[in-house]
């Protein structure tokens, strides 16, 4: 590696590369220039191959757009330093941080010294990841079974990146196809002879199929949305059923119960897709800056649907802004969640008070905004908004809940619900949970972190009677 740091390297030119990944982001080479640390007119020089890519862009590069700039060149020393920042300023882990000069002077004089830190941190991230597990044992009572089926289909879906290559392609096909005022009705009326209800009696199940006679009967008292989307539901179960049973045969899912409760969620999946295709949905939400209401509007789909489809916009070579999304009930249990940025969630329940998601639940059609770091110094633009779901009975109380959506603070320009934060200030410290966070001065904390010892003090009355 000495060597490599040392002798001279060929100049890497990526001008194309870089001019393309800014047009993916919709980035002004303004936005760019700053997240990369350099001059419009230098990264002008980059995109017009008058300036090779040199380590410190690089390195910027892979720090900034980790998903979209997979590799950082032929240089491999450049990617071990991008790793030895990374651990020697890692902000929670205790103790000083490593100068970033000092970094570069390691792994330039002490590789072998550097590859082991690396290594070590490595190792720590894994047993911090061995902590989440063990933390979702203890908060959900799981006993040595085995995971449940919905949280085997849950983690499949994180593994997967929320995106179902195969089934958001041939949605977004025959999304093409329509026309008129009414196409996914028709289709099912003029291709699959399925005859429409609506139900106009006291049934509380939202829909129903019969297969035999090709009848569904949807309920009469449903928003637009919620129809169309059950009937694009049903068109995508008769329109990609080998599709989805091909997903599902590859999942590796060990029980039925779970490979069934997936097929449900491909279903879904489709019909999100069918309802916000993927190419004009990603383009729609660039051109107005992720704006919820405009994009239910221009596409017909719920608050929540738009939310959840803008947190599946991964496709290689034309991904979307990275966002997290979660539904979190009045009990602030998390019942939906993804993550595409570096966020991790708690995964059953216990998430930390301090999130602006949890006030939501209680104002509901008001939409608040958050300005939020977690303990490893990542900070994020959070939007959150509480929802209701009228029943159809005075016996059967509403659905209530909060769905938040999320950005890193970086990609801020391109939210619009960032625009009333002051970006750069100061942010609400917020956790994971409890049980694995490991901030000291939180005056919210529920219990201790399960790694930590505490200490008792007589003497000192505080808002938690312990410290750590």
């Amino acid at each position: 590696m000495v060597a490599a740091m040392t002798q001279p390297r060929r100049r890497l030119f990526a001008g194309a590369r870089v001019r393309d990944l800014r047009a993916r982001l919709s980035l002004a080479q303004a936005a760019m220039a700053q997240r990369l640390g350099v001059s419009v007119s230098y990264l002008s020089q980059i995109e017009n191959n008058e300036r090779p890519l040199t380590p410190p862009v690089l390195i910027a590069l892979a720090r900034e757009f980790p998903q979209e700039w997979g590799d950082v060149g032929e240089d491999h020393s450049v990617a071990d330093l991008v790793r030895a920042i990374e651990a020697g300023t890692d902000s929670s882990i205790a103790g000083a941080r490593v100068d970033e000069d000092a970094v570069r002077r390691g792994v330039e004089k002490h590789p072998a010294l550097t590859r082991r830190m690396i290594a070590i941190h490595d190792a720590w991230r894994r047993s911090q990841a061995q902590l989440r597990v063990l933390d979702d044992k203890v908060e959900s009572g799981a006993g040595g079974g085995g995971a449940l089926p919905w949280e085997e289909v849950r983690d499949w879906y994180q593994a997967e990146g929320n995106y179902i290559d195969a089934i958001d392609r041939a949605a977004e096909s025959l999304a093409d196809e329509f026309d008129g005022p009414h196409p996914i009705e028709d289709r099912l009326r003029g291709w699959h002879g399925v005859r429409i209800a609506d139900a106009r009696d006291d049934d509380l199940r939202l829909s129903r199929y019969d297969a035999d006679s090709r009848r569904l009967i949807v309920s009469g008292v449903l928003p637009p949305e919620s129809r169309a989307f059950l009937l694009a539901h049903r068109l995508a179960v008769l329109e990609f059923g080998n599709e989805m049973r091909a997903v599902s045969e590859a999942s590796g899912l060990a029980s039925p119960a779970a490979r069934e409760l997936l097929s449900l969620g491909l279903a879904n999946y489709a019909a999100g897709a069918l309802l916000m295709p993927y190419t004009r949905f990603r383009a729609a939400a660039l051109d107005v800056r992720h704006d919820i209401d405009r994009l239910r509007q221009r596409f017909g789909a719920s608050f929540e649907q738009a939310c959840h489809r803008l947190s599946t916009l991964q496709r290689p070579g034309a991904q979307g802004t990275p966002f997290f999304f979660c539904r979190v009930d009045m009990a602030g249990n998390i019942t939906k969640r993804h993550s595409a940025t570096r966020l991790e969630f708690a995964r059953f329940g216990g998430a930390c008070p301090l999130w602006v998601v949890h006030e939501a639940v209680a104002i509901p059609d008001r939409i608040l905004v958050q300005l939020a770091e977690m303990p490893d110094d990542v900070r994020y633009v959070v939007m959150a908004k509480g929802l209701v779901k009228p029943s159809a009975s005075y016996q059967r109380p509403p659905r209530r809940y909060a769905v938040a959506i999320g950005c890193e603070e970086s990609h801020a320009p391109a939210f619009v619900y960032a625009d009333g934060l002051r970006t750069g200030g100061v942010a609400t410290p917020i956790g994971t949970s409890c049980r694995i966070c490991p901030r000291a001065d939180c005056d919210q904390r529920a219990f201790p972190p399960a790694a930590g010892e505490i200490r008792i003090d007589p003497n000192v009355r505080a808002p938690v009677p312990y410290s750590i």
